[in-house]
């Protein structure tokens, strides 16, 4: 029924975009129809798939150093008492820097390959993943830390048999959130400075007029964040049965 639903709301999506196009009388270059947006897709396919395999690569390394970033950071601050007083108000004052104006620097630091494009995505993901992830190892209930205290087990014992099991459903919000946040870090490196990727093809075919093309790009890009926050909210079901089993 879900896979239905997603059907329907594609078609119609793609009806209201091509009524759109139809009523406003916009050029091709302006706002592309649905149909030569797919046979753009289908005759650049090639230059298409290369850029989008190197925008998944930034994607992908982003979100797994940006996890274990998160979860390390998250444990540690569970853990000690003088981290949660210095880096808990630290990790506020961060996200009062908005992470997009990062992405020069990081580019000049880095360089214009994928370097500074997976920083940017780790960066842009390591707050969610950290804030969910503490908060469930926070919520661990008073109950059972009593008990397996009362049976003899130590803190770490009690962290990774009671706490961290409890956190998991929190862990795989966290990254539910951070396999949406993944690509806009790495396509926003891209947009600064690149010479491979959908955001550079996205800028390249801007620069070019052709309009289609950058739509192509751009729907390739939603296809890939929608097939990688199934492919993580199917991890997270994982995680909250094991929480639950």
């Amino acid at each position: 029924m879900k896979r239905l639903d997603a059907l329907w709301a594609l078609l119609a999506g793609i009806a209201a975009w091509q009524a759109l196009v139809m009523i406003t009388g916009a050029p091709h270059f302006i706002l592309p129809s649905p149909l030569r947006v797919a046979s753009t897709a289908i005759k650049s396919y090639e230059i298409i798939l290369s850029n989008a395999w190197v925008t998944a690569l930034e994607v992908v390394l982003g979100l797994v150093l940006g996890t274990a970033l998160g979860v390390a950071t998250a444990i540690h601050l569970t853990t000690s008492a003088l981290a949660r007083r210095i880096m808990l108000p630290m990790l506020v004052f961060t996200q009062a820097v908005p992470v997009f104006a990062l992405a020069p620097i990081l580019t000049l630091w880095f360089g214009y390959g994928i370097g500074s494009k997976v920083i940017m995505a780790v960066l842009i993901i390591y707050f969610p993943v950290t804030s969910a992830f503490h908060d469930g190892l926070s919520r661990t209930p008073p109950a059972l830390l009593d008990l397996a205290k009362t049976m003899g087990a130590t803190p770490r014992q009690s962290l990774w048999r009671l706490r961290i099991p409890h956190a998991l459903p929190s862990l795989g919000t966290g990254l539910r959130l951070a396999a949406v946040y993944a690509p806009i870090g790495a396509v926003i490196g891209e947009w600064v400075g690149a010479s491979k990727g959908l955001g550079y093809l996205m800028l390249l075919a801007n620069g070019r007029a052709k309009i289609d093309l950058m739509f192509a790009a751009l729907i390739t890009l939603a296809i890939m964040t929608v097939a990688l926050h199934w492919a993580i909210g199917k991890l997270a079901a994982r995680l909250d049965a094991y929480a639950q089993g």
